[in-house]
């Protein structure tokens, strides 16, 4: 089961919210669009430091860590939830 923690919010022209979960090594990722993604194979490390960073930037860690990862992946976009 998932854990997901939403890293305390910083200031990013993309990113809307950035949830991650170190043992799982998941991130999910909504983006200011509205689109969502989960990405799965995070470095455990790299979590870690967004967690623990906060000077790190949501866009430039995503990039780096979801995006263009080679060993992350997406598992499947999810479609945005109009409520």
């Amino acid at each position: 089961s998932c854990m997901f923690i939403t890293v305390p919010t910083r200031t990013s022209s993309a990113i809307e919210t950035l949830k991650v979960d170190l043992l799982a090594r998941k991130a999910q990722v909504t983006f200011v669009s509205g689109y969502e993604y989960e990405y799965e194979n995070v470095s455990a490390r790299a979590i870690a430091n967004v967690l623990f960073n906060p000077d790190i930037s949501l866009g430039f860690w995503v990039n780096n860590n979801c995006i263009n990862a080679e060993r992350s992946n997406v598992v499947e976009p999810q479609l945005p939830a109009f409520v």
